[in-house]
């Protein structure tokens, strides 16, 4: 009896050693057949071991033995007996680089996690001689998701989960959409699905979201700043002089004035503001205080489209995105029409709107995909434009009335978020 028992702690202390020992040898082996390098990283407290890849992917995936650029990638592991958590980050993923970080779904399952910076997106981005806008689509994306995890599934074996928030949700839908086996569950969090440049979905969303008193303050505020933009514009020069901000690309500083005061709505439903932090007869400093709290200085200045320069392409590309309504605001603005992005082009570039990927990813969602769950804020703006699932029973989406841009599943009220965890949970044992 007493062998017995021994044989079995040896049996369990022996499991627990092969789970938990390291994967460098297997990425030291993958490294020379996939043409990546690595290097080690601070574990930090949560994860047994972490580590930096630098994954060789084609500028044109349609184009094998083509032009090359290298993608950051990191991984935070635990054991491979446990299932992965793969974040598809839509910008860049230096967040990652914290030792501690983990994504809300890797704690729900004590996970795994893969984290992929978006291609594009510094410094996962092309050297200057193979740099080429034409390379930055929905489908090449995806393609390199796909890649990834065909390289990494070979030290993962358990089940794998894709989710990302905002533009990381958008790229998770993506590459569930073309690589529908790759994992068993997608979450994207708060992302859009747009068909137009200038969706038309958000300017509805305007006339209902809030109270009619929240929206007529929000009115107010803004016609007082473009009424009399005259009080407020030394003030905004000032602040954009002090931040080295300049306004060339939209037309000189008061059309960037301008087109901060009509982002104003936008930017405050976006990330939940309260209607009682609304001035309306302060001093200007205050008034442009506000003004910069919500909509911020650098939204859509030189040095701000340049940041995020692959962001504003994707969405004038493929992405789509929302317009300024005029209506109420046309006797106090220089614009004559309701203004979009345009402005944003990278020099030299022409870009054309393209809707066809998406209306094919909505097509999917709608009626073919498996195992997906949506979380979406109710006074979010880009709530407005989230998928519809109306023709499936298997895919979950979870609206959390007045909440914002900020909606994760951990903040959702107690019923929405045990039935998102239980459901992933489910799908994920």
């Amino acid at each position: 009896m007493i062998k017995l028992k021994l044989i079995l702690v040896l049996f369990i202390l022996s499991t627990l050693v092969i789970s938990a020992q390291s994967i460098k040898q297997d990425l030291l082996k993958l490294s020379k057949e996939y043409n990546f390098t690595f290097e080690v990283l601070d574990k930090g407290n949560v994860f047994n071991e972490r580590y930096l890849l630098w994954v060789e992917q084609e500028l044109n995936q349609a184009e094998p033995n083509g032009k090359t650029f290298k993608q950051r990638v990191f991984i935070s592991h635990k054991t491979t007996d446990k299932p992965v958590v793969f974040v598809t980050e839509g910008y860049w993923a230096s967040y990652a680089e914290s030792p501690n970080y983990t994504n809300e779904i890797t704690d729900i399952l004590d996970a795994n996690q893969i984290v992929v910076e978006h291609r594009f997106f510094h410094p996962s981005v092309p050297d200057s001689t193979n740099f080429n806008w034409k390379y930055l689509t929905i489908k090449n994306a995806a393609a390199d998701h796909h890649r990834i995890i065909e390289i990494l599934k070979h030290i993962y074996k358990e089940k794998w989960l894709s989710t990302g928030i905002s533009k990381g949700g958008q790229t998770a839908i993506y590459h569930k959409y073309f690589y529908p086996n790759d994992v068993s569950l997608s979450v994207p969090v708060v992302a859009p699905l747009n068909f137009s440049t200038e969706e038309q979905r958000v300017y509805n969303f305007f006339k209902n979201v809030g109270t009619p008193e929240c929206r007529n303050k929000i009115k107010d505020f803004q016609t007082e700043m473009l009424k009399n933009k005259e009080k407020y514009l030394q003030y905004f020069k000032n602040y954009a002089t002090k931040k080295s901000q300049t306004y060339n690309k939209v037309g000189g500083v008061i059309k960037g004035y301008e087109l901060t005061v009509l982002e104003y709505s936008f930017a405050f439903w976006q990330w939940g503001h309260s209607c009682n932090s609304i001035p309306l007869n302060a001093e200007p400093k205050e008034m442009l205080k506000q003004l910069i709290m919500v909509s911020s200085i650098d939204w859509i200045s030189d040095q701000g489209i340049e940041s995020n320069q692959p962001f504003f392409y994707q969405a004038m590309h493929e992405f789509g995105m929302y317009g300024y309504d005029i209506t109420p605001f046309k006797d106090y603005i220089s614009f004559t029409k309701n203004p979009t992005f345009e402005f944003t082009f990278p020099k030299g570039i022409k870009v054309e709107y393209n809707s066809e990927t998406h209306k094919k990813v909505d097509y999917f969602i709608r009626h073919k995909a498996k195992n997906m769950i949506f979380i979406v804020g109710g006074n979010d703006p880009w709530g407005s434009t989230s998928v519809d699932i109306t023709y499936s029973s298997n895919l979950l989406k979870i609206i959390k009335e007045g909440d914002c841009h900020s909606t994760r599943i951990l903040n959702l009220p107690k019923e929405q978020k045990e039935l998102v965890i239980n459901r992933i949970k489910k799908i994920m044992k």
